[in-house]
């Protein structure tokens, strides 16, 4: 990955860090949660998935489900910062006359299946990839789950008929920010060690970063085309990344801020991003 690719990347990442924190006013989101997947939502959107905005009927476009339908904000900013929804639209958010509200809706262009009842979307993109299998069809289908999400018995059941019938064509992103609402996963449920549980169930797994673009490019990119089973790959991430006074926090699942709070953590989100560019530029300089 270039250097140019990666600021910009960063820069579209930052952005929709912005339209979360907007969308925590006024009836409140899942910030937290939303904001683990922002990297792992921009890379998909802006760089590997191949959907065209001006044609989203096209039957040989790629596909993505957002299983952890809670975290639709990341998608929403991501939607508005690729082009498929005008950023005007986030100011109906929960209002009675639109579709913007806690989880996607169809309705939303770009959106392509309704989600909420975790464990549901693996089935569902599992039965999308087989069509487009049989079909002779070059798709590729990504399906975000969260770690908590795994709890559900579903979600196994969806790899187990995958990896029959060799869906190498599917590929599952783990959001694994090491919550499940509001307590640690381990310390409800424990998932460790997961990368062997998936594969104990037929996949090729692999483990990143979920906040470097790097990381996220090569395992992507890296998926071989003669592979026959599902991909898996196990994003590891911070609950709440970029706002420091709220992340990795078991009480930062939903909230609903004041303008007032948004703000101020907005103006945490532009300062810790300044330091970050300072430390990297330190780091650099050494």
């Amino acid at each position: 990955m270039t250097n140019d690719k990666a600021a910009y990347l960063k820069s579209v990442a930052l952005k929709v860090r912005e339209h979360i924190i907007g969308l925590s006013v006024g009836g409140g989101c899942f910030i937290g949660a939303s904001l683990s997947c922002v990297e792992l939502m921009v890379y998909l959107y802006a760089e590997f998935l191949n959907i065209d905005k001006g044609d989203l009927s096209n039957p040989e476009r790629d596909y993505l489900f957002l299983s952890k339908g809670h975290d639709v904000p990341a998608l929403y900013g991501t939607l508005v910062e690729t082009g498929f929804m005008p950023v005007e639209k986030l100011a109906n958010h929960l209002r009675s006359n639109d579709s913007v509200y806690w989880h996607p809706n169809t309705n939303i262009p770009g959106v392509e299946f309704h989600s909420g009842s975790l464990g549901h979307l693996p089935s569902v993109a599992s039965g999308v990839a087989y069509d487009c299998k049989i079909r002779n069809q070059k798709n590729r289908v990504v399906v975000i789950t969260g770690d908590g999400e795994l709890n559900e018995g579903s979600v196994w059941e969806a790899l187990l008929v995958a990896n029959a019938y060799q869906l190498n064509n599917l590929t599952l992103i783990v959001d694994r920010n090491q919550f499940q609402a509001n307590i640690r996963t381990e310390d409800l449920i424990p998932l460790e060690p997961l990368a062997d549980k998936f594969k104990a169930f037929g996949c090729r797994v692999t483990r990143i970063d979920g906040h470097d673009f790097v990381s996220i490019e090569k395992a992507l990119s890296s998926i071989p085309d003669t592979n026959d089973k599902v991909n898996v790959i196990i994003a590891d991430t911070i609950r709440g990344k970029g706002l420091p006074s709220i992340e990795a926090r078991a009480d930062r699942w939903f909230c609903a801020f004041t303008s007032d709070e948004a703000g101020q953590l907005s103006n945490e989100l532009h300062t810790n991003k300044k330091t970050a560019v300072l430390e990297s530029e330190t780091l650099i300089v050494r």
